[in-house]
């Protein structure tokens, strides 16, 4: 399978995790107005994906709205045209579609897309979410890369849109904080077995476990090593000692010279 590299841009500039998001200045993470001030800061941007009902990639990170909104209950419970209309807390900002957040981003800085896993244990999709994803990014010309905890999402992805470079977000996958998730299937994932198969180009690796072997292992095949969620500038520092890049909040990472 043909591996697509992913752009130097994903190397230079921080990439901002759900954004450039602050509670406090009523930026929310994965909103217009985080997406925005990522861009006009010149950094790299990561926002996730869930299905509404009707088939639509939106723009939030959650399966559940209870968190961020004054709403409860399943995202993909809801039309994309109803969760348009949902207002996140602490913000005049509602949730936006993928295609309205293209428009957004509009090529000015990369775009890291996470496709969260649908399935809810790891396991095969039913594709909508990719496939609606692969719809949206036809014709973007701005650097963009998708990738998945669920390696059954980038194998949908290598098939639906294989121009697009693709890779699997990956753990220390402890069963204590994946579970319900069984810990033969914790030991099967943190292997990272499907990097070849999918024909990815790139990890993004949960940052305090970096030297982990099977990293450095794919490194030395040519992998590029994003990593999540750096938090301060001493984190940043010791995780690019073996990252390529970081996804950074609740600072701001040092731009490029």
């Amino acid at each position: 399978m043909t591996r697509i590299a992913l752009p130097d841009s994903f190397l230079r500039w921080p990439i901002t995790h759900r954004a450039l998001h602050d509670r406090a200045a009523g930026r929310i993470e994965n909103s217009p107005t985080a997406i925005k001030a990522a861009v006009e800061a010149g950094y790299g941007i990561e926002v996730d994906l869930q299905l509404s009902s009707d088939g639509v990639p939106m723009v939030f990170h959650d399966e559940e709205l209870d968190r961020l909104t004054d709403q409860t209950g399943p995202v993909n419970a809801r039309t994309a045209a109803e969760l348009g209309r949902i207002r996140l807390i602490g913000s005049t900002d509602t949730i936006p579609t993928l295609p309205e957040v293209l428009a957004l981003i509009d090529g000015k800085v990369p775009l890291l897309i996470e496709i969260k896993d649908q399935s809810l244990t790891m396991g095969p999709t039913d594709g909508r979410l990719e496939a609606a994803t692969a719809e949206a990014l036809k014709g973007y010309t701005g650097d963009v890369a998708v990738m998945s905890f669920n390696p059954a999402s980038i194998a949908h992805m290598a098939r639906l849109a294989p121009q697009i470079p693709r890779g699997i977000t990956t753990s220390a996958y402890d069963p204590e904080d994946w579970a319900p998730l069984p810990p033969d299937r914790c030991a099967h994932f943190r292997a990272i077995p499907d990097y070849d198969p999918t024909g990815s180009s790139f990890i993004s690796h949960e940052a305090p476990d970096l030297a982990r072997p099977r990293v450095a292992e794919l490194k030395a095949q040519g992998a590029k090593v994003l990593c999540w969620t750096i938090r301060s500038p001493e984190a940043e520092a010791a995780a690019r000692r073996v990252a390529d890049n970081v996804t950074f909040e609740g600072y701001r990472a040092a731009l490029p010279a």
